[in-house]
């Protein structure tokens, strides 16, 4: 739960480390509960699931959580979680995409409202922001492990949108729909990642300064706080 329109890649975290790592683990063991109850208990058979566990281990969860959170999908029959997508606006116009994993629609909705509403934001209608991004796959591999023009050769022949050099990793994007097919074979060829995900990532951006960057900072934070919000993207560029 990192990116570049994803929030979480440029978030703070002053002071609220213990905090932020429980709810982080609790936000994760509720993705793998969910996807090893849709799908196989092994991750090797089913994508999501590893996909899941590999984010509880780049999070440094504990393995006996995330064995915890797999045996519970046996026992979660009375709650149907279902991934739904918020769409709405911040303040200075900024837009964002929510991700929730969540057991009740309207009490989502009415959390995600009144935490807009209160900062001076929106929540809007379905499609009202996602016309400002494009859904992808994002994976990130070490610098170290592989060299750039190794890193580009592997990716173009897998049929990888992109793959560029920044802040240290390799960032390989797909499109959506080949991300776990691409992930796989890279898989093959170089072992885990540092991180790998579908985000939405905004075709345009938003310049703030300071005083707007600190605004926004604070209504995501307060989103992120959220059980049911497992991802926030922003179109937001946040001067920090």
């Amino acid at each position: 739960m990192a990116g570049h329109s994803h929030w979480a890649g440029i978030k703070h975290r002053k002071g609220r480390a213990d905090k932020e790592r429980s709810k982080t683990f609790s936000k994760l063991s509720r993705e793998i509960t969910v996807a090893a109850k849709l799908g196989d208990k092994d991750p090797d058979m089913n994508p999501r699931l590893r996909t899941a566990i590999q984010a509880a281990k780049q999070a440094n969860m504990p393995k006996e959580n995330i064995l915890r959170a797999i045996n519970r999908s046996d026992f979660s029959n009375d709650k149907n979680f279902e991934n739904l997508r918020y769409e709405g606006f911040c303040p200075f116009n900024v837009a964002v995409i929510i991700e929730t994993l969540t057991d009740n629609k309207n009490r989502s909705a009415s959390s995600i409202r009144t935490v807009l509403q209160k900062n001076g934001g929106r929540l809007g209608e379905t499609g009202s922001t996602q016309h400002m991004f494009q859904r992808c796959g994002v994976i990130h591999i070490e610098k170290d492990k592989v060299s750039e023009d190794q890193a580009f050769e592997m990716a173009t022949s897998l049929g990888a949108k992109d793959c560029l050099l920044t802040n240290g990793f390799h960032e390989v994007v797909t499109e959506k729909d080949d991300f776990y097919k691409i992930k796989s074979e890279l898989e093959n060829k170089i072992g885990n990642f540092s991180y790998s995900a579908i985000e939405w990532r905004a075709l345009n951006h938003l310049n703030l300064n300071k005083d707007q960057s600190k605004k926004i900072i604070e209504v995501l934070s307060a989103l992120e706080e959220l059980d049911d919000v497992q991802n926030i993207y922003t179109n937001a560029n946040l001067n920090n």
